[in-house]
């Protein structure tokens, strides 16, 4: 397979493996470079993304299900095809209000997600 960087050129699904990150929430780190980086991350409902903030520039698509997305204080119910941006250092979090999926992608890269980690 073509390697680019850190990330093979195709990647599978079902080649990677769900990694548990918080009650109710899995992730799978995809492709990434040390620009980019995209993350699938499963949420079931009534899980909360606690409310952080990071160096990152961040935009996240709503692949499935509905959310409350709080972004600097403002809250909004995000569904399937929504999306939405975070710029470094500004507080955000969700609550899933459906079992959901949401793909993460952050520049530069998450180095602190490159270290497995088991809550």
């Amino acid at each position: 397979m073509q390697s680019f960087g850190a990330s093979a050129a195709f990647l599978k699904d079902e080649d990677f493996e769900w990694e548990v990150v918080g009650e109710g929430i899995k992730r799978k780190i995809m492709g990434y470079d040390d620009q980019i980086m995209m993350v699938n991350v499963l949420f079931e409902k009534g899980a909360i993304g606690t409310p952080h903030e990071h160096y990152h520039s961040q935009v996240t698509n709503v692949a499935r299900g509905s959310f409350e997305v709080t972004i600097d204080g403002l809250s909004k119910v995000m569904k399937e095809g929504d999306c939405f941006y975070i710029p470094p250092h500004v507080v955000h979090g969700v609550v899933c209000l459906e079992d959901g999926l949401l793909i993460d992608v952050f520049n530069p890269i998450r180095e602190d997600f490159m270290q497995k980690k088991t809550y």
